[in-house]
């Protein structure tokens, strides 16, 4: 079994940071894509971030700019920079990533339990 396991998130200040984490463990072959996605109260779950395994990045617009993320392919892990933060970035934030699973041909999709990060003065 893959499980993925987030860590940082937190109440912070309008203006402040907060970087989050995600690592995966299991029989894990190789990791492709890695992705961070929020999901605010009634509102559905979007992706804020994506990441190749080579490095390729790709942005939601409210967070170019702001947001960082990167990938320690050593230890199975993804991190979120998150700068400048806006009270409109209030969710709960959830690590993605598609793992091929040792033994198995295909990759298949993983979820994260969910880290909340509040923005608030």
């Amino acid at each position: 079994q893959v499980q993925l396991v987030e860590s940082g998130g937190g109440l912070v200040q309008p203006g402040g940071s907060l970087r989050l984490s995600c690592a995966a463990s299991g029989s894990i072959f190789s990791i492709n894509d890695m992705g961070w996605y929020r999901q605010a109260p009634g509102k559905e779950r979007e992706l804020v971030a994506s990441i190749t395994r080579t490095g390729d990045t790709q942005y939601a617009d409210s967070v170019k700019g702001r947001f960082t993320i990167s990938r320690d392919n050593a230890k199975n892990t993804v991190y979120l920079q998150m700068n400048i933060l806006k009270p409109e970035d209030t969710a709960v934030y959830y690590c993605n990533a598609a793992v091929r699973r040792s033994g198995y041909m295909f990759p298949n999709e993983y979820w994260g339990q969910g880290t909340q990060v509040t923005v608030s003065s």
